[in-house]
């Protein structure tokens, strides 16, 4: 499929079949975020892969309850991607100051944006989830308090490859404004 059949084929998807997601398949979709570019060629962010169902069913159980409750389909995915934000170099964390852009957020934002459309091709489901609890995520998984997680991504086949969800979007004229003389 091309990118434009690509980009609006993607959707969040929320039920997954009960089947493992190959590794492999993983591994094409991390080595898409891998290529993504970033500031400074900074690559501020690494992938922990969660596939066991004990272990995803353990961070899910504290991650997804509480006020984090409206997430907890997640936690039935067969795969949950925990995406850490690594601390950027000298040079952009000035940056950062300057224009006040965390620009490792743009960075893995591409990256995962990279993962979830090549998820797609490969005929998987994703959601990326920024409402989570990071902090049980963290000690679940023995990972230090300085760890920043800012994006959990499930993934799994969909229930039903074939269910869309109509999209609400707003016009191209409504978001698009040329500054110019021209028409």
């Amino acid at each position: 499929m091309n990118f434009t059949e690509l980009v609006n084929k993607r959707q969040s998807t929320r039920k997954y079949a009960e089947k493992r997601v190959e590794r492999d398949l993983i591994d094409k979709c991390l080595d898409a975020a891998r290529l993504a570019p970033s500031a400074r060629n900074s690559q501020p962010w690494s992938f922990i892969v969660l596939d066991d169902p004990k272990i995803i069913a353990t961070v899910s159980e504290k991650a997804f309850s509480g006020i984090y409750k409206s997430t907890r389909f997640a936690g039935k995915a067969p795969a949950l991607i925990v995406v850490v934000t690594e601390k950027a170099d000298y040079i952009t964390r000035i940056g950062n100051l300057i224009r006040n852009i965390k620009y490792s957020l743009i960075d893995i934002g591409i990256a995962c944006e990279h993962l979830v459309l090549q998820a797609e091709e490969l005929g998987l489901g994703t959601c990326w989830l920024g409402w989570f609890s990071a902090r049980a995520v963290k000690k679940a998984l023995n990972l230090p308090r300085s760890a920043k997680i800012d994006i959990l991504i499930s993934m799994g086949y969909p229930l039903d490859p074939d269910y869309r969800k109509e999209r609400k979007r707003r016009s191209l004229g409504e978001i698009r404004h040329y500054n110019s003389a021209g028409k």
